[in-house]
C-alpha cells in the first residue's frame, strides 16, 4: 500500500471553531461592506440606484454599511485580545516568531523567490510550513486596512467631532482614501485571495479547510511538507488528527463558500463595468 493510499480519509485539525467563526463573521462583514459601499462609491453608475434599493435605498445602505463596519471592528478587537492573551497570559511567544507565526520572516522572502523560480521552471517548489508568504500578506493587509479604511471612515461618520481637532482639507483626503483603499481591498480579495484560496487548480472549486477546520493528511503532506515534517518530529501530528467532517458541516461550508465566492465575483463585475464606463 502506498503512503498516499494509507493516509486517505485521515484528517488533521488546522483551525479551531473560534477561528472559523471569526473568519465567517469577517467574511460576511466584508461582503456586506462591499455590497453596501459600492453603490455609494459608484452612485452615478446605472446599476447603483437599483442595487441600493435592495437595501432600502442609499440612506439605508449607508446605515447597514456602518453596522457591518462596527461588527468588523468588533471581531478585529476580539482577535487582538486573543493575541494579547496568548502573549501576556499564556506567554506563547511563538505568536511573534517561528514556524507557526504569522509575522513575516526572512524565510518568507526566500520562499517567494523560490516560488517564482518554480513558476518559471528554474527550481523546485519551496517547502512551505504552516503559513505561506501570501497568507501572511493577506493577514497583515487586514491591519493596515482597518487603520486606513477604518480611520478615514470614522472621520466621515463623525465629521463634527473630528473637525475640532483636524483641518477641513483632511476630510477631502479621507473621502478619497476611504473609497480608493476600499476599492483596492475589494479588488484584491475578489481576485488574488479568491484565486489563491479557492480557484487555483489545486483547490478548485473550493478549499474547505476554513469551513471544516480540517485538512486531509495527504493534502498536508503535498502542500505543506514543512509543517507535516515538523508535526511528525514533535509528535503533534497524532494529537491533531481528527475525524472527517460530517456531511452537514461539509454541505453548509460548501454552500456558504459558494455563495461568498459568487457574490464576490458579481460585485467585481459591477466594479469593472462602472470603471469601464467612467
Amino acid at each position: 500500500m502506498t503512503e498516499t493510499a494509507a493516509t486517505q480519509g485521515i484528517y488533521v485539525r488546522r483551525f479551531s471553531r473560534a477561528q472559523r467563526i471569526l473568519h465567517g463573521v469577517m467574511m460576511l462583514c466584508f461582503l456586506g461592506l462591499a455590497a453596501t459601499g459600492l453603490p455609494l462609491l459608484f452612485s452615478d453608475a446605472a446599476w447603483a440606484p437599483p442595487f441600493a434599493r435592495l437595501f432600502g435605498g442609499f440612506s439605508a445602505a449607508g446605515f447597514i454599511h456602518r453596522v457591518f463596519a462596527i461588527t468588523m471592528i468588533g471581531i478585529f478587537v476580539i482577535h487582538l485580545g486573543a493575541l494579547l492573551k496568548g502573549l501576556v497570559v499564556d506567554r506563547d511567544f511563538s505568536i511573534l516568531w517561528g514556524p507557526t507565526s504569522l509575522v513575516p520572516q526572512p524565510r518568507d522572502a526566500r520562499d517567494m523567490v523560490r516560488h517564482i523560480s518554480w513558476f518559471l521552471g528554474r527550481g523546485p517548489r519551496p517547502v512551505f510550513d504552516r503559513y505561506t508568504y501570501w497568507e501572511k500578506f493577506d493577514y497583515w493587509a487586514v491591519f493596515w486596512g482597518m487603520a486606513i479604511i477604518g480611520g478615514s471612515g470614522a472621520m466621515l461618520w463623525f465629521p463634527e467631532r473630528f473637525a475640532r481637532v483636524v483641518p477641513g482639507w483632511l476630510f477631502n483626503i479621507a473621502l478619497l482614501v476611504h473609497g480608493e483603499e476600499a476599492l483596492l481591498a475589494v479588488g484584491f480579495i475578489f481576485t488574488i485571495h479568491f484565486f489563491n484560496s479557492h480557484l487555483r487548480p489545486e483547490k478548485f472549486p473550493m478549499d474547505m479547510v476554513i469551513f471544516t477546520g480540517r485538512v486531509p493528511l495527504e493534502e498536508l503532506q503535498r502542500e505543506r511538507p514543512g509543517e507535516y515534517a515538523r508535526l511528525q518530529e514533535t509528535g503533534e501530528l497524532d494529537r491533531l488528527r481528527a475525524p472527517a467532517p460530517s456531511h452537514a458541516v461539509w454541505t453548509i461550508g460548501r454552500a456558504v463558500g459558494t455563495a461568498a465566492v459568487t457574490a464576490g465575483i458579481l460585485l467585481l463585475g459591477l466594479i469593472l463595468y462602472a470603471l469601464g464606463l467612467s
